[in-house]
C-alpha cells in the first residue's frame, strides 16, 4: 500500500472519489460493496442500532418508499454495529408489529471496521454510528455525504431529491436551486452551468429567464 493509499484509509472518503470497496456481511448475504450495485445509485446509510425507536421510524419510512428509489435505479442498504441475527429479529419485529416489510439488505458490521472507515463514529458514544447517508452513483463515485446526529431524524423526501437533483444534473447538464422544486425565486426551473468566455456571456445578458449573464434558469428538459 503506498503512502497516498494509506492517507486514503485513515479519513473519510470525499464527495467526487470512488467508494473504497469493501467486503460485507448482510441480511441478505456477503456482498463486494460498491461493485455489487454497479450500474445502479446505492444510498448507503448507518443507523445507531437496531430496536431503538428513532431508527425503526426511519426503516419504517425508508421501507415505505422503496419502489420510489428503484424507480430511480436506486438501491438502498442499511448498516449498524450490530450482529447478523439482530438485524434479522429486529427486521421480523417491524414487519409483525408494524405490518412493514424491509426489503433492502442491512450490514452487519459488529466490529466497526467498516463504521471507522467511513467515519461514522462519534467520539464519546461508544459503538454506536451516527446516522451517515452515502450517496453513490452508477460508476462508483461518492456523489454526496449526509450526517446526522442520534437524536435527528432524517426526512425522507430528502434523500429522494437530492438523488433526483443528481440525476438530473447528470442528464441536462445543470443545477438546482435551493429547495428545489419549489425554489422561491425559479420555481421548479434549473440553472444553467456558468459561461465559459466573454462572448458566452454577452449572449446570456439577453436570455429571457434570467437575472444577469451569471444566473440564468430554463424548464428542465
Amino acid at each position: 500500500m503506498t503512502n497516498q493509499e494509506q492517507d486514503q484509509t485513515n479519513r473519510i472518503p470525499l464527495i467526487g472519489e470512488r467508494f473504497p470497496e469493501m467486503h460485507v456481511v448482510t441480511t441478505h448475504g456477503p456482498q463486494v460493496l460498491p461493485r455489487y450495485y454497479k450500474g445502479k445509485w446505492m444510498v448507503l446509510f448507518s443507523h445507531p442500532a437496531d430496536y431503538t425507536p428513532v431508527c425503526t421510524t426511519e426503516f419504517a419510512a425508508l421501507a415505505k418508499r422503496i419502489e420510489e428509489f428503484r424507480a430511480l435505479n436506486t438501491e438502498l442498504i442499511g448498516l449498524s454495529m450490530d450482529q447478523v441475527f439482530s438485524h434479522i429479529k429486529w427486521l421480523e419485529w417491524i414487519k409483525e408489529k408494524l405490518g412493514i416489510e424491509v426489503t433492502f439488505p442491512v450490514i452487519a458490521d459488529s466490529k466497526g471496521h467498516i463504521a471507522t472507515r467511513l467515519g461514522m463514529l462519534q467520539p464519546g458514544r461508544g459503538s454506536s454510528t451516527v446516522r451517515a447517508v452515502f450517496i453513490v452513483d452508477p460508476n462508483s463515485f461518492i456523489r454526496l455525504v449526509l450526517y446526522y446526529p442520534s437524536e435527528v431524524g432524517r426526512k425522507t423526501d430528502e434523500i429522494l431529491r437530492t438523488i433526483k437533483a443528481l440525476q438530473l444534473s447528470d442528464q441536462q447538464n445543470v443545477s438546482t436551486p435551493a429547495d428545489w422544486p419549489e425554489n422561491d425565486l425559479i420555481e421548479n426551473k434549473v440553472v444553467l452551468p456558468p459561461a465559459k468566455d466573454v462572448d458566452s456571456a454577452e449572449k446570456r445578458k439577453n436570455c429571457e429567464n434570467s437575472y444577469d449573464w451569471w444566473f440564468c434558469y430554463k424548464d428542465p428538459d
